[in-house]
C-alpha cells in the first residue's frame, strides 16, 4: 500500500517523535531543475521518504525542489542515495544543521507549489540559467576584504535581527518577494562593486543573484550553501568566522547558534535576547523575541491581552480564533505595533 499523505494528528505525531530514542539529523537542500510533472514527482518522493521515516517540509514546483527535513541517523545514507538516484539531483549539496537536537520536525509534508520560493517574479523573460558566481567560505572571507565589496543579506528582517555577517546590508522586509525589487533599487549606485548575496541555505540568494544580473548588475556573487554551509566550513577549515550571532531556521528550533554574541533585544523589555518564540495565544501566534524573564512573567505571550485570552477556557478561545486570519504574524520592529489591529479588537 502506498503512503502518499499523513493521516495521523499533529499532536500525536509530535509525541511520537519526542519518544524516539534514535537521534535524527536535520538536513536542508534545494535544487533548481525542470520538473515536468511536479505532482507525480511529489508522490514518488513521498513514498520513498515515508519509508525512511523522514519528517519535514518539502516544496516542489516546475522550477525544482526546496526541502528542510530530518531523518534517523541510521537512514541518512539511504536518504542520500534516494535523493542522488535522480540524475538531476545527483551530488547536490546536503546542508547539515549546526545546532541540532534532532527535534526539528515531526511530520512529513510534501507540497506542490507554483514556485519553490515565493519571489513575486512574473516576468516571463526572467530565467535562472544565468546566476551569480558561487563563493566558498574561504573565498567569501577573501572578497570581503576588498573595499569595493558590498554584502547583502537576502533574508527577512527578523532573521537579520538575531545574526548576520559583519558589515552586511539589511534589505528590511517581511518577505522575499518584497526584497528583490528593493535590493535592485537600494544598490543602483553601486553597480560597479562586487555584490555578495547570502541567505540561510542558499536558495534565496541564488535566485536573488540571477535577478540582480537580469537587472544589469555584473559582479554578482552568492555564498554557496548559505550561512549553514559557511559555518560548517569555518569549523572544518578553521577559518575566521565573519558571521555573528544566531542563524534563524524555519523549523521547531527557530534558530541555531553560531557565535555567543547576542545582538538582538527582547521585544518586550529591550534587554539583550535572541530567542524567537510564538505567542502562546493560538489566536495570535505572533513570532517575536522574548527573554527568559519576560517568558516567565508573560507565560510566553506577547501582550497582556494575549495573556488574558491564554487563560480563558478552551471553548472560549476557540470562539475567539474563529474567523481570524493570522497571516504573516511577525514582530515588525516597532514595539508599539507589536499586535495587528484585529488582535487588539479581541
Amino acid at each position: 500500500m502506498k503512503h502518499l499523505y499523513n493521516r495521523v494528528s499533529q499532536k500525536e505525531l509530535k509525541e511520537l517523535m519526542l519518544q524516539e530514542t534514535e537521534k535524527r539529523k536535520t538536513i536542508s537542500f534545494y535544487h533548481y531543475f525542470p520538473i515536468e510533472n511536479p505532482k507525480a514527482f511529489r508522490d514518488e518522493l513521498y513514498e520513498k521518504f515515508y519509508n525512511l521515516k523522514v519528517f519535514g517540509r518539502i516544496y516542489i514546483a516546475h522550477e525544482g525542489i526546496n526541502a528542510q527535513i530530518s531523518v534517523p541517523e541510521s537512514n541518512f545514507f539511504a536518504l542520500r542515495d534516494a535523493i542522488y538516484s535522480y540524475e538531476a539531483m545527483n551530488g547536490i549539496r546536503l546542508n547539515l544543521a549546526l545546532d541540532d537536537d534532532g527535534k526539528s520536525f515531526w511530520v512529513l509534508k510534501i507540497k506542490v507549489r507554483e514556485k519553490i520560493v515565493a519571489d513575486g517574479i512574473d516576468d516571463p523573460n526572467f530565467s535562472m540559467t544565468r546566476k551569480g558566481k558561487y563563493l566558498k567560505a574561504k573565498e567569501f572571507n577573501e572578497l570581503t576584504k576588498d573595499e569595493n565589496t558590498v554584502i547583502v543579506d537576502m533574508r527577512n528582517h527578523y532573521e537579520y535581527e538575531v545574526g548576520h555577517f559583519k558589515g552586511a546590508i539589511e534589505v528590511p522586509s517581511d518577505t522575499f518577494r518584497e526584497q528583490l525589487p528593493m535590493a535592485v533599487d537600494m544598490l543602483q549606485d553601486q553597480k560597479d562593486k562586487n555584490i555578495i548575496m547570502y541567505c540561510t541555505g542558499g536558495i534565496r540568494c541564488e535566485k536573488a543573484s540571477a535577478y540582480m544580473l537580469y537587472h544589469g548588475f555584473e559582479n554578482v556573487y552568492h555564498v554557496e550553501g548559505g550561512i549553514i554551509e559557511y559555518a560548517n566550513k569555518v569549523k572544518e577549515e578553521q577559518l575566521e568566522n565573519k558571521f555573528i550571532g544566531k542563524n534563524f531556521v524555519f523549523d521547531d528550533r527557530l534558530g541555531e547558534r553560531i557565535t555567543d554574541d547576542i545582538i538582538a533585544k527582547c521585544h518586550q523589555c529591550r534587554e539583550p535576547a535572541d530567542t524567537h518564540t510564538n505567542c502562546k495565544n493560538e489566536a495570535c501566534h505572533l513570532l517575536f523575541i522574548q527573554c527568559e524573564k519576560c517568558a516567565e512573567k508573560m507565560e510566553g505571550c506577547c501582550s497582556d491581552e494575549c495573556q488574558r485570552v491564554y487563560h480563558l477556557p478552551e471553548d472560549e478561545q476557540l470562539i475567539i480564533r474563529q474567523g481570524i486570519d493570522k497571516g504573516q504574524m511577525i514582530f515588525n520592529k516597532s514595539i508599539q505595533n507589536r499586535l495587528r489591529p484585529r488582535l487588539n479588537e479581541m
